[in-house]
């Protein structure tokens, strides 16, 4: 019930919003601005066209793309500032090389350049019906809305006692009776009150044209979520030389110094005490398969042999096994995977299963792994305490991002005391593809 009152009063105040009269102002002003870009881009381009036949129509072309370029740049700050529409800029035409020339080359190999030169030809018939639809109807509207205020100037300062709606060689029809003026006015009510919603429509258009036209492409979108996803990939990769480099330097390189140390001493003791020199081999030969045990516990880290040899099920097997609280693992693939995606649901599962060790305090975890269309998903589920967080910052932000770089979708549902279930999405690739 409150819904019809309000869309009642919307429909009423909209002759009078704001926001009605800033869409009538940019249909008006869209018309002689459609009008200059018209002019300019077909004279341009056709003189650019004209002159190809020697290098000068280059530059002149060139001149026009970016004069088109310039065009794009008021129509946005047009629909942002008076239809309130965030509309992003397209991205830079970036040259291959510097000096005119480059710059030249790349505007005339622009899509977004020939777009919005393309714009400027085809808006200007749009425009026109725009313009010349909003003013009739709104002129009209408000003009019989309020004609019982007015007509008394044609009795006045006319011989006619109204306006002539009508008329033939035998017969006139006056807008005089009150009868004629009432309806006349209920006509113009009428015309008002849609004329508003009409003004939307056109502006509608008009967005969706400005929008696909001279707005960001999903070219360009595409090209700034790979870049962003490169720079994580770039990022997570430094990360895990940093982590290896450190573990190798803390662990298992002091380990192997220490140990070579030692066997020196035991050299030196060798002729002089035979058996503290024996209790000292002894002592790193313990060391050496701690030392042997942390490095292949670094090159499981890396990529383990066991993926590598068998494949997903086996290696996932591998890691469950290590896990603090029981794990069933179902693995149902018809075949192996790029070894790239091979290699990124393996250290997924791995990491939320030591997050499953570390954090979750579960009885129980469950790994699932399957096919499905084109996509390889994974499902790792717990029945602990719930509450993961995968804000920035996080290790399953970190997660999200790698999959993220390459289009993979990562899913984490964990409300607090009742488990944590995350569900990741890889593109199926299979080996050799």
């Amino acid at each position: 019930m409150g819904n019809g009152k309000d869309g009642g009063r919307a429909v009423l105040r909209a002759p009078v919003a704001a926001q009605t009269w800033r869409e009538l102002a940019y249909l008006v002003v869209g018309l002689p601005l459609s009008t200059v870009y018209f002019t300019l881009a077909v004279t341009g381009v056709a003189l650019g066209a004209g002159l190809l036949v020697t290098f000068v129509g280059v530059p002149v072309l060139a001149g026009v793309l970016a004069m088109c370029r310039g065009f794009g740049q008021v129509e946005r700050a047009r629909v942002r500032g008076m239809l309130r529409v965030p509309l992003a800029d397209p991205a830079p035409v970036l040259a291959a090389g510097s000096g005119p020339l480059a710059g030249m080359g790349a505007l005339l190999k622009s899509g977004s350049a020939w777009r919005h030169a393309l714009y400027s030809v085809i808006h200007l018939p749009w425009a026109v019906f725009a313009f010349t639809t909003a003013l009739v109807l709104w002129s009209t509207g408000w003009s019989m809305l309020l004609y019982p205020l007015w007509f008394w100037v044609f009795p006045a300062f006319t011989d006619q006692p109204g306006l002539a709606v009508f008329q033939n060689e035998t017969y006139v029809f006056y807008l005089d009776s009150p009868v004629a003026i009432a309806a006349t006015a209920a006509i113009g009510l009428v015309l008002t009150l849609a004329t508003p919603w009409v003004v939307r429509a056109l502006t509608t258009a008009d967005r969706v044209l400005v929008s696909g036209l001279l707005g960001r492409s999903r070219l360009d979108d595409r090209l700034s979520e790979l870049e962003s996803d490169r720079g994580a990939v770039v990022d997570t990769a430094a990360a895990d030389l940093r982590r290896i480099e450190r573990d190798l330097h803390d662990g298992a390189q002091a380990r192997l110094v220490a140990l070579a140390m030692d066997l020196g001493l035991a050299k030196e003791k060798l002729t002089e005490d035979p058996q503290a020199a024996a209790r000292m081999v002894d002592e790193a030969h313990g060391e050496v398969k701690i030392a042997l045990q942390e490095l292949r516990d670094l090159a499981r880290g890396i990529h383990p042999a066991v993926l590598t040899d068998r494949g997903l099920d086996a290696a996932l097997s591998s890691v469950a096994s290590r896990c603090a609280v029981p794990v069933r693992v179902e693995v149902d693939l018809p075949a192996r995977p790029a070894a790239a995606i091979e290699g990124i649901a393996y250290f997924t599962v791995s990491e939320l299963l030591q997050n499953v060790s570390k954090h979750a305090g579960a009885r129980g975890a469950s790994v699932e792994v399957w096919k499905s269309g084109t996509r390889l998903l994974i499902r790792v589920a717990d029945d602990g305490r719930g509450g993961a967080d995968a804000s920035g910052g996080s290790g399953l932000a970190g997660l999200a991002e790698r999959l993220d770089a390459v289009d993979g979708v990562f899913v984490v549902d964990s409300p607090v005391g009742e488990g944590t279930v995350v569900t990741a999405e890889l593109p199926w690739r299979s080996t050799g593809s």
